[in-house]
């Protein structure tokens, strides 16, 4: 496992930012287990407002539920960490935004919180333009916490790029 450096991480979100500044689009993320992480690396480019709406960092259910929309049931039902939930929270991320492009994030960064059906390093991201379907994949990283919200900001902004 070989992880994403700064600057590494750097270059892929420039590399973002340009192609939604060329398509006239901004992105708007909905992060959990990342916490903000996606959003400092598209804002630490300089002109970033240029294709880069807003971030919402949600870790509670209430704050999931109250930004982004996400129903109790959903929560109740599935989990943070799901298809429905991180599903949930890109819509919510385009509806609350005047984005064109988001994602959102939602996993078990760890050390602690996993279980059998969700261990550590289960991570859903989800990917939704506006007026398009919402698409989800699950993703399972290794390592300790940085390493798994290291590869999740790197999996994160790759899976932009269908989208532009």
């Amino acid at each position: 496992m070989t992880l994403p450096s700064d600057a590494e991480l750097g270059a892929l979100a420039s590399d973002v930012g340009q192609r939604l500044q060329q398509a006239s689009l901004q992105l708007v993320t909905a992060e959990s287990c990342s916490g903000g992480w996606i959003a400092k690396a598209m804002t630490d480019i300089a002109g970033s407002s240029a294709f880069f709406d807003c971030g919402m960092v949600v870790y509670s259910y209430e704050a999931k539920q109250r930004l982004l929309g996400v129903r109790a049931q959903t929560l109740e039902q599935f989990g943070a960490v799901s298809r429905e939930t991180v599903l949930e929270m890109v819509s919510g991320a385009l509806i609350n935004s005047g984005a064109g492009i988001a994602v959102a994030v939602t996993g078990i960064a760890g050390p602690g919180g996993g279980s059998e059906d969700k261990p550590v390093g289960s991570v859903w991201i989800g990917w939704k333009g506006r007026g398009g379907y919402a698409r989800a994949q699950l993703f399972q990283f290794e390592g300790d916490r940085e390493a798994i919200r290291r590869q999740t900001v790197q999996q994160a902004l790759t899976g932009i790029f269908p989208l532009l």
